[in-house]
């Protein structure tokens, strides 16, 4: 069952989250919002992927040869390619999320159907 608190909205549209909200959410010291019909959703955000692919890349360009200063611009390139290829993809999961008029229960079914009926 779902668990509501009330709280109240400063002047400057402040909330402030309760503590077993905030820690059950695991949020640190960023959250994202958007709106779902009339309600407001917000999750924190986790960088912990960003690290993983930094060691990724960094792999590969010391694989490459790279070194210094030269491995620090290629590293900087690469990065900000991967951000804007993980944009990409948000941006178009999100419209086809859209536009999706089914109810997504026969993907379900097709996706994890061995497992549900267990």
């Amino acid at each position: 069952m779902e668990e509501w608190k009330r709280a109240r909205v400063s002047q400057k549209r402040q909330v402030t989250i309760p503590l077993r909200f905030f820690e059950q959410a695991g949020i640190k010291d960023e959250v994202e919002f958007t709106i779902k019909g009339n309600y407001i959703m917000m999750r924190p955000v986790h960088n912990v992927g960003n690290d993983y692919f930094s060691d990724l890349i960094l792999t590969d360009l010391i694989h490459e040869g790279y070194s210094g200063e030269e491995l620090l611009r290629v590293f900087r390139e690469r990065q900000e390619q991967l951000h804007g290829a993980i944009k990409g993809l948000i941006t178009e999961s999100s419209e086809v999320a859209r536009s999706y008029s089914g109810t997504g229960d026969d993907q379900t079914e097709e996706i994890f159907g061995d497992i549900m009926s267990d």
